[in-house]
């Protein structure tokens, strides 16, 4: 298993798939919008709409939650971010396209990227592809981090 804690990506080839995006879907690329997946592509923590107001209203004071919670619904609908659930939490955001899956430490809510060839090429099941067309497979590992173990 190899984990990754940073981001990898380069950050201006982020920025490029922003706008191309962005053109693409007939999105006005704002400043609003600029900042706000600017912020979301410096984050390491799989930021919630509210993590995300909470540094962007720093920039942009007269921001509101509501531009922010929309504009990163619109980036995952887009396909620039993608939607961490937040297992009876807010929903988190992550810029990572790249295949790659998640572990979750279930007392402090940290979620950590993690790669793995064998569950990038988990099989479908042969009575759910009979049923429905998988579009992505995610796994979510659950436990305890190193911090929290400590404890």
């Amino acid at each position: 298993m190899v984990y990754n804690m940073d981001i990898k990506t380069d950050k201006g080839e982020m920025m490029a798939v922003f706008f191309r995006r962005s053109r693409d879907n007939g999105l006005k690329i704002t400043p609003q919008r600029s900042a706000i997946y600017q912020e979301l592509i410096q984050a390491k923590d799989h930021p919630s709409a509210d993590d995300v107001y909470k540094r962007i209203i720093k920039k942009i004071p007269n921001i509101s939650f509501d531009t922010v919670n929309r504009t990163l619904l619109t980036f995952s609908k887009i396909g620039i971010a993608n939607i961490v659930e937040g297992y009876g939490q807010a929903k988190r955001y992550d810029p990572d396209l790249e295949t790659h899956h998640h572990f979750r430490c279930m007392k402090c809510n940290t979620i950590i990227d993690f790669h793995n060839k064998e569950y990038d090429n988990l099989k479908v099941p042969e009575d759910m592809r009979k049923q429905f067309t998988a579009m992505s497979k995610k796994v979510v590992l659950e436990g305890l981090c190193s911090k929290c173990k400590r404890r």
